[in-house]
């Protein structure tokens, strides 16, 4: 199992350290605001502590459970906390209207935060295609990008083990179309499924 520290302590803080519980791994929740860092750490349970703002993460594995404007100045806070460890971005930067990116170039959350991160830290981009709620009560596919190899193995292990499936797109600068495909997600919500009880899988033919 893996140690997890999340670093937020939103909705999406509360349902990954949730299933990260539930699949035996130690977690770790760090937030701005000390109370509400402890109040979720209780109510996670399984051992879940709370960790200091802005010293090193007692995970091997830090998601940012942040919204995607606040990642880059968070990762750039940590700086050297963060050496050595993997960092899980699920951000997505939506426009105001919710159906493009709000960086117009080919890039992405993940590709500008490892710009700040120490050399050491390796970036992944993963679970921003899953609404809230399937990542609750379904069992989504899991896309992740990431340059370094052993990095997203250690993610794939990690989302194993909530009971899902690590499915590996490539190098970092496919986080860049993970982040579309978020926008994507959207558009399916408003408009060809009509809710947020969805997300996107790969089927594969038999004999595959």
């Amino acid at each position: 199992m893996s140690a997890i520290s999340i670093i937020g302590t939103g909705n999406m803080a509360r349902t990954i350290g949730a299933r990260a519980v539930a699949g035996g791994n130690t977690v770790e929740i760090m937030g701005r605001d000390r109370a509400k860092a402890a109040d979720l750490a209780q109510a996670l349970g399984g051992g879940t502590t709370t960790g200091e703002w802005g010293t090193a993460p007692a995970g091997d594995i830090v998601i940012m459970a942040l919204l995607y404007d606040g990642v880059v100045p968070v990762v750039a806070r940590y700086g050297d906390a963060l050496a050595g460890k993997v960092v899980i971005d699920i951000s997505n930067p939506f426009n105001a209207t919710f159906d493009g990116l709000d960086h117009r170039e080919e890039t992405s959350i993940a590709q500008r935060a490892a710009t700040v991160a120490p050399q050491s830290t390796s970036l992944v981009k993963a679970f921003n295609t899953v609404f809230r709620q399937v990542l609750e009560k379904g069992r989504p596919d899991i896309f992740l990008a990431g340059d370094d190899a052993q990095a997203k193995k250690d993610v794939a292990v990690f989302v194993e083990s909530l009971g899902l499936r690590p499915l590996d797109v490539g190098g970092l600068k496919m986080a860049h179309w993970l982040e579309g495909a978020g926008v994507v997600t959207v558009g399916l919500a408003n408009h060809g499924v009509g809710n947020l009880d969805f997300s996107l899988s790969i089927t594969e033919l038999p004999g595959s």
